[in-house]
């Protein structure tokens, strides 16, 4: 699949990451986490990736992607890269309305 020439690696990899958080696989998540960012995805394509991943897939299933998310990140910059909502910004409604995360 990764050697078809229709999507880039980067592009795949963000489609695998979302695939990954709405299906709740959280081992295979951050597997694929580590090879979105070894090809060349940013921590804010990731965030924004599983942002619209959670419209579809649920807030459950982002929650938990976006703890994974936030550790892989922490591992792969030493400081956790941009800022992954938290819990708390869910329930305050902050997510995708332009608000606070």
């Amino acid at each position: 699949m990764w050697t078809r020439p229709g999507l880039p690696w980067k592009v795949r990899s963000l489609l695998t990451v979302a695939m990954k958080a709405a299906l709740k696989r959280a081992h295979e998540l951050r597997l694929h986490l580590r090879g979105a960012l070894r090809n060349g995805c940013t921590a804010e394509e990731i965030r924004e990736t599983v942002l619209q991943a959670a419209v579809y897939a649920g807030m459950p299933a982002a929650l938990d992607a976006f703890r994974v998310a936030r550790e892989i990140l922490a591992e792969a910059t030493g400081e956790g890269g941009v800022a992954i909502p938290s819990v708390e910004a869910y329930h305050q409604g902050g997510i995708g309305s332009g608000g606070a995360g």
